[in-house]
């Protein structure tokens, strides 16, 4: 039986493989990067505030910086950090950097213009996608209780996942998620089979009920939140895995029903549509059958790269286009109340996503209401620029 399942993995590792070596789109395929010229970097660094990221200083970057510190400096110092047109990186070359930052944080206040002089920005062309995440609150009980009749879910025990990087090197870096049936592989239950018909319902993997089906997507969406309980206290729920199939954008299946327009997209309008439409709520959640199990914390949320998050600082990537650890700026709007306002920080690369392709970036925004606010409103088209310190380059140490 193991042996059927071993032969079957590898029938299915062979679908993967022509999926994954499939060429790039066109899009990514044209994704680099162009150097500023040292007046343009100088003249932006001096417009860059830490206010316009919620910061009392550049100094409150230091616990940040030191989470991705303690990531760089775990990879090969050699190593490729990322290869694009106009950049190649070494680990080494990004712990120079982050060292360089995290010297320089006690002089920023006073000349913000040290980050044109001492370090060289690259321009990722073309215009990058900005999107937003955050922490959502749900109500939630940590036992039983006919007031939170929706459950949270740990990751099921019959949940298996192969590195099929194991099998070839082509495939380093996928995993196939699945379950056995009578000794072969299959898919994992989708969202129907665990949310309508409860398949994993009475095995004792409930971790916690909330009150809302609608709030339990949105923090499967958005990947962790915070449980509000009924005593006063809270929890942190984080992400513990997922069933492998794929990822359905509820937003992009309301435009195909003429629910909304593509403009209209946002996450409070879908939660709109989905409130005036309860007889389809159920059918409209489920066309997404990605499904996200989670475990209790009293800290987070926690990145990609292993370390906790900095609100407005932190940001999901695609790694291959900016790599774990990088520090980035980024030069666009933000949505505000009184419409889009003009927005310039540095970023940290702490995280990606299923979703985070190519030229986008999904900046994490916090766990309050402004955060949710800003986050499922934003979408815009912004400039991001990688830092590189000077002392990277060979000849300048």
């Amino acid at each position: 039986m193991r042996r059927l399942a071993v032969l079957a993995v590898l029938s299915l590792a062979l679908g993967l493989l022509v999926q994954g070596c499939a060429p790039r789109k066109p899009a990514e395929q044209g994704l680099g990067f162009t150097p500023l010229a040292a007046s343009d970097s100088a003249s932006l660094a001096r417009d860059f505030r830490p206010g316009d990221q919620g910061l009392p200083s550049w100094r409150a970057l230091e616990p940040g910086l030191r989470r991705s510190l303690l990531y760089v400096s775990a990879q090969p110092p050699g190593g490729t950090a990322v290869e694009r047109p106009g950049l190649v990186l070494t680990w080494a070359a990004l712990r120079t950097t982050l060292e360089d930052l995290l010297r320089l944080l006690p002089e920023l206040d006073r000349d913000p213009g040290l980050l044109g002089r001492e370090f060289a920005w690259f321009r990722l062309a073309p215009e990058t996608l900005l999107t937003g995440y955050y922490e959502p609150w749900l109500r939630a009980s940590l036992a039983p209780d006919p007031a939170y009749p929706v459950p949270l879910y740990g990751p099921p025990p019959d949940l298996k996942v192969a590195d099929l990087g194991r099998f070839h090197p082509k495939w380093k870096g996928q995993q196939l998620t699945y379950r056995v049936v009578n000794g072969e592989i299959a898919p994992y239950y989708d969202r129907r089979a665990i949310d309508r018909d409860g398949v994993l319902g009475g095995r004792g993997l409930e971790i916690a009920w909330t009150d809302d089906p609608v709030e339990v997507f949105f923090l499967q969406v958005q990947g962790s939140g915070r449980l509000a309980l009924p005593d006063g206290r809270y929890k942190h729920v984080l992400y513990a895995g997922k069933n492998g199939r794929e990822f359905v954008s509820l937003g992009k299946v309301l435009i195909e029903r003429g629910y909304l327009s593509r403009e209209e997209v946002t996450m409070p309008r879908i939660k709109e549509v989905l409130a005036a439409h309860p007889e389809l709520r159920q059918e409209l959640l489920e066309a997404n059958p990605s499904y996200v199990f989670f475990r209790l914390a009293d800290q987070g949320p926690y990145g990609s790269a292993g370390q906790v998050l900095t609100p407005m600082v932190s940001a999901a990537v695609d790694r291959s286009i900016l790599p774990l650890g990088s520090v980035f700026a980024l030069d666009g709007e933000l949505p505000g109340e009184q419409g889009a306002a003009p927005f310039r920080g540095l970023m940290l690369a702490q995280d990606t996503g299923g979703a985070i392709k190519g030229s986008h970036v999904d900046l994490f925004c916090g766990s309050d209401d402004h955060a949710e606010f800003v986050a499922g409103r934003l979408k815009s088209r912004v400039q991001v620029l990688v830092l590189v310190s000077k002392r990277a380059f060979p000849g300048n140490k």
